[in-house]
């Protein structure tokens, strides 16, 4: 047993005590200990610029706004309003001139008025649905159910004369055109048809009335096409199938 604890004693003897830990650590401190590595972790490191790309340096330089609030810029809303006042008006985008459907108007109102030729060549449907719409109400009202024979008599003497003008004229007119100057030369036909709602137009003075009616209108459509499509000395010509034309519209309302 004595040989045992003395090999117990000589394994476990060292010359490092606790007295010596104590003093080692209070000689460093663990203040400077900490310090130094942090010191050490932030020497090693670059600078935070060094990864930042130039793109976001710029950015960050030439903003000065902030969050969620952008900056105002007088030049944009200038330039805004300068584009809308530069707009044009929306009935002037949808083809709808109410100074040349006047012109229009007191033009086939007028038939010894000479016509505009650069105003009548346009393809102006708002006047001609305005005045087919005005027929067939009055017709309406007169007991008449024909807006069917309006609708199809108008479509059919538009091919007709697009096709006649087209034999005639050189420059050639378009399907709009035609329309247009028809239609608007229809006003007259709607007076024939508003009188044929007060008084009956079957008689003597009726079918004088619309005789008359019926050259009012082809007189003013063949001076609207001769002016639009330079086609001098053939109003004569133009006017023949325009009276066959209004014709058809004077017997719907007579009788």
């Amino acid at each position: 047993m004595s040989n045992f604890e003395q090999f117990h004693l000589d394994f476990y003897q060292s010359n490092y005590t606790i007295d010596d830990q104590e003093e080692d650590y209070n000689s460093y401190g663990p203040n400077e200990n900490l310090c130094g590595s942090r010191k050490s972790q932030t020497g090693d490191q670059p600078p935070a610029s060094a990864f930042a790309p130039s793109e976001m340096l710029l950015f960050s330089q030439s903003y000065t706004g902030q969050i969620l609030q952008p900056t105002y810029s007088p030049d944009t809303h200038l330039g805004y309003a300068d584009g809308f006042d530069e707009e044009p008006p929306l009935l002037e985008e949808l083809g709808i001139n109410f100074e040349h459907i006047w012109q229009k108007t007191l033009t086939v109102l007028n038939p010894m008025k000479p016509a505009d030729g650069s105003i009548m060549n346009e393809t102006d449907l708002t006047g001609p649905m305005v005045f087919c719409l005005a027929l067939g109400a009055t017709l309406l009202l007169a007991g008449k159910v024909h807006f069917g024979y309006v609708y199809g008599m108008s479509a059919i003497g538009c091919l007709s004369m697009h096709a006649l003008l087209n034999l005639m004229s050189i420059p050639g007119v378009s399907h709009g055109c035609v329309a247009s100057v028809l239609g608007y030369c229809l006003l007259p036909m709607v007076i024939l048809s508003s009188s044929a709602v007060v008084f009956s137009l079957q008689g003597i003075p009726g079918t004088l009335l619309a005789l008359f009616i019926i050259g009012w209108c082809s007189l003013s459509a063949s001076k609207i096409f001769t002016s639009a499509l330079a086609m001098e000395g053939q109003q004569l010509l133009i006017a023949y199938p325009c009276a066959l034309l209004y014709g058809l519209f004077a017997l719907l309302t007579v009788f």
